[in-house]
């Protein structure tokens, strides 16, 4: 065999290689991205869940609470900004400002939540009512789901980040249009510690 064709088929060989190492790390950027999109998924559905019931937990206070309309509309108001901020999310998870806007409407949400509550201890009426305290305890519970869906969405994240910033990955992930790194999502840290406190 000529030197030029032992030359050629090892030049070809090394470009296969290349590019299948190249086609495998693409496939591994794609399925990490999946992952971190689909666990963003399970925040969205059990976030989605606690805004539906809030309007539930107003409708019940507000035949209690007449005095404290403030409050009231405050708490929808805020639902409302959580609602819009979980959209924008939604539409690029990992977004650096989509999950600022989201982190921010929760930590708003949370603290209007508190602070009803915090309003229905001087009801012993509300405090009392069977369908209050239903809701209550859900929300309890959606906000303890929430908590674990936002961990693994925070860990999918992770991996995805750190593959991308590995090396060799990190020469093709911006090539592959993999450039931005995912964002983690971090609600305020008194409020991810534990769920709102619920005594009804």
């Amino acid at each position: 065999m000529p030197p030029w064709l032992i030359a050629i088929v090892i030049i070809g060989g090394i470009g296969v290689l290349v590019l299948m190492y190249g086609v495998g790390i693409y496939n591994k950027l794609v399925t990490l991205k999946n992952r971190f999109e689909n666990a963003f998924s399970q925040i969205e559905v059990q976030l989605k869940r606690r805004y539906d019931l809030i309007p539930n937990l107003v409708e019940t206070a507000k035949g209690y609470m007449s005095h404290e309309r403030e409050t009231l509309e405050a708490v929808i108001s805020a639902r409302n900004q959580a609602v819009g901020a979980l959209q924008a999310a939604a539409a690029n998870p990992g977004d650096a400002k989509a999950m600022a806007g989201l982190a921010g409407a929760e930590q708003g949400l949370g603290g209007v939540l508190g602070r009803l509550f915090a309003v229905a201890e001087a009801y012993p009426d509300l405090k009392a009512n069977q369908n209050m305290m239903q809701l209550s305890e859900e929300l309890t519970s959606t906000e303890n789901k929430v908590a674990f869906a936002r961990q693994a969405y925070n860990d999918s994240a992770t991996a995805y980040n750190t593959y991308k910033q590995t090396f060799p990955p990190v020469f093709f992930a911006a090539l592959f249009g993999h450039g931005e790194n995912a964002q983690l999502l971090d609600f305020d840290d008194a409020q991810i510690s534990e769920a709102p406190k619920v005594s009804f």
